[in-house]
Protein backbone atom coordinates (compact mmCIF):
# COMPACT_ATOMS: atom_id res chain seq x y z
CA UNK A 1 0.00 0.00 0.00
CA UNK A 2 1.16 3.51 -0.81
CA UNK A 3 -0.16 6.65 0.87
CA UNK A 4 0.83 10.17 -0.20
CA UNK A 5 -0.49 13.70 0.27
CA UNK A 6 -1.14 15.38 -3.08
CA UNK A 7 -2.11 18.83 -4.32
CA UNK A 8 -4.37 18.70 -7.40
CA UNK A 9 -5.18 22.39 -7.62
CA UNK A 10 -5.85 22.79 -11.35
CA UNK A 11 -7.57 21.01 -14.23
CA UNK A 12 -4.35 19.86 -15.93
CA UNK A 13 -3.07 18.22 -12.75
CA UNK A 14 -6.39 16.41 -12.27
CA UNK A 15 -6.39 15.17 -15.88
CA UNK A 16 -2.79 13.95 -15.70
CA UNK A 17 -3.30 12.29 -12.32
CA UNK A 18 -6.51 10.57 -13.43
CA UNK A 19 -4.78 9.25 -16.58
CA UNK A 20 -2.03 7.72 -14.44
CA UNK A 21 -4.53 6.13 -12.05
CA UNK A 22 -6.72 4.81 -14.86
CA UNK A 23 -3.77 2.91 -16.31
CA UNK A 24 -3.41 0.86 -13.11
CA UNK A 25 -5.26 -2.39 -12.42
CA UNK A 26 -5.51 -1.84 -8.66
CA UNK A 27 -7.68 0.43 -6.53
CA UNK A 28 -6.57 3.99 -5.86
CA UNK A 29 -8.57 6.34 -3.66
CA UNK A 30 -8.43 10.00 -2.75
CA UNK A 31 -9.70 11.24 0.58
CA UNK A 32 -10.40 14.66 1.96
CA UNK A 33 -11.89 14.87 5.42
CA UNK A 34 -14.64 12.29 5.66
CA UNK A 35 -15.00 11.90 1.87
CA UNK A 36 -13.35 9.10 -0.12
CA UNK A 37 -13.56 8.88 -3.92
CA UNK A 38 -12.19 6.67 -6.67
CA UNK A 39 -9.02 8.35 -8.02
CA UNK A 40 -9.86 7.06 -11.50
CA UNK A 41 -12.99 9.24 -11.60
CA UNK A 42 -12.63 12.87 -12.67
CA UNK A 43 -16.15 13.60 -11.43
CA UNK A 44 -15.30 12.04 -8.07
CA UNK A 45 -12.10 14.06 -7.76
CA UNK A 46 -13.91 17.31 -8.53
CA UNK A 47 -16.40 16.56 -5.73
CA UNK A 48 -13.52 17.09 -3.26
CA UNK A 49 -12.20 20.43 -2.00
CA UNK A 50 -9.14 20.75 -4.24
CA UNK A 51 -7.99 24.00 -2.68
CA UNK A 52 -6.46 21.82 0.05
CA UNK A 53 -4.15 18.79 -0.16
CA UNK A 54 -5.83 15.37 -0.47
CA UNK A 55 -4.60 11.95 0.62
CA UNK A 56 -4.05 9.25 -2.01
CA UNK A 57 -4.14 5.60 -1.00
CA UNK A 58 -3.07 3.02 -3.58
CA UNK A 59 -3.75 -0.64 -2.80
CA UNK A 60 -0.76 -2.21 -4.52
CA UNK A 61 2.43 -4.12 -3.76
CA UNK A 62 4.80 -2.48 -6.25
CA UNK A 63 4.90 1.15 -5.15
CA UNK A 64 8.10 2.39 -6.85
CA UNK A 65 6.58 2.93 -10.31
CA UNK A 66 3.51 4.76 -9.02
CA UNK A 67 5.60 6.85 -6.62
CA UNK A 68 7.75 8.05 -9.50
CA UNK A 69 4.73 8.84 -11.71
CA UNK A 70 2.87 10.88 -9.09
CA UNK A 71 5.92 12.79 -7.85
CA UNK A 72 4.87 16.08 -9.59
CA UNK A 73 1.64 16.06 -7.55
CA UNK A 74 3.11 15.31 -4.10
CA UNK A 75 2.41 18.06 -1.59
CA UNK A 76 5.32 19.33 0.45
CA UNK A 77 4.24 21.49 3.37
CA UNK A 78 6.00 24.82 3.66
CA UNK A 79 7.61 25.51 7.00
Amino acid sequence: MLEKTLLLDNLDKVRQFTAICSSKDYDIELSSGKYIVNAKSIVGIFSLDLTKPVTMTAHCQMVAELSKQIEPFVYVAEE
